[in-house]
């Protein structure tokens, strides 16, 4: 019976429950940091998650802004940290545009971060000053080729949604536009009301509404592959130029090596969140939709983003300001 006392001990291992590293998470508070200042709609998002996900893991969620360098603080501060899903990464449109933009990043933006879910997603408004005489995409489109080298559009700085945005229609289109960087999205706003520029490609649709319902401003198409509820009877700029497709997107992401279990609870439990009609509605007042996909498709979706950015960003010969 004395041998058996090594098997006896062997065997009551191998039938104890096995824990899993997700059972006693989290054991402390969880932060979320966010890129960017406070006050946007990346913070915005961050906060509406933190305050419901607390509630669901029974632990404080922390909103910590570290804005600066196009997201890229804030990003190296969750590369750093300990992959144990207490350090989250609330990222916007810039993360998928940095690799190609910032020559040496201080870290992978695809091997350094695990991710969980986009949030949200945005489009882009194609608004021309109303004195424009176009009505379409197309027309503006005809107009920049009988006057080149006179039609300007308006960007807040190098590599934003905006610019991006406006160069892959250049491209597409053939259209004949010019860049002016500007530092702000109030800036661009009041040199194309003012005529300084007419056209914007604007990212803030909840900023733009007002003025084109004033009449202030006029808008010629969406940048999405479907209307925006917000516009019904704005058109896709696809519909002129096929195959233009552009959308800006919030999601979170963890530092690699955050375990699978871990990943898949915070999944589970943000996708509950996304998709309440109370986060719908926050987010149809920036113009965005909800999206809540797997950590999967999220991944498919920042790398296919890099890469086409990468062209973009190639073709235009863009560079960091």
């Amino acid at each position: 019976m004395r041998a058996l006392g090594p098997w006896l001990f062997l065997f009551a291992l191998l039938a104890a429950p096995s824990v899993h590293p997700a059972d006693n998470y989290p054991v402390r508070p969880v932060r979320i940091v966010v890129p960017t200042g406070a006050g946007g709609i990346t913070d915005i998002l961050a906060r509406a998650i933190g305050q419901r996900l607390g509630e669901q893991l029974g632990q404080q969620v922390i909103v910590d802004n570290r804005p600066g360098a196009s997201g890229i603080v804030g990003s190296q501060i969750v590369a750093a940290a300990t992959p144990d899903g207490h350090t989250l990464l609330m990222v916007y449109p810039s993360h998928p545009v940095n690799p190609s933009l910032i020559s040496k990043l201080p870290y992978d933006t695809v091997k350094a971060f695990a991710p969980i879910t986009m949030v949200s997603a945005i489009g882009l408004l194609l608004v021309v000053n109303a004195a424009l005489p176009v009505t379409s995409v197309r027309e503006l489109i005809e107009l920049s080729k009988q006057r080149p080298g006179q039609i300007n559009y308006g960007a807040v700085g190098t590599g934003s949604l905006g610019h991006l945005g406006a160069e892959l229609f250049r491209f597409k289109s053939g259209a004949d536009i010019s860049f002016v960087a500007y530092k702000g999205a109030p800036q661009v706003f009041t040199a194309l009301i003012g005529g300084e520029i007419s056209v914007y490609f604007v990212a803030t649709m909840s900023s733009a509404l007002p003025l084109i319902r004033a009449g202030r401003l006029r808008v010629l198409g969406v940048s999405t592959a479907q209307r925006v509820a917000a516009l019904p009877d704005t058109p896709p700029i696809a519909d002129t130029v096929p195959g233009y497709e552009v959308r800006g997107w919030n999601g979170l992401l963890a530092p690699a090596g955050t375990p699978r279990p871990i990943i898949e609870r915070l999944n589970r439990d943000i996708v509950r969140i996304v998709h309440t009609p109370e986060f719908a509605e926050r987010l149809a007042g920036e113009g965005a939709v909800p999206v809540g996909n797997t950590p999967r498709q999220f991944d498919t979706i920042i790398r296919a983003d890099i890469e086409k950015w990468a062209k973009v960003i190639k073709d235009a010969g863009i560079r960091a300001e």
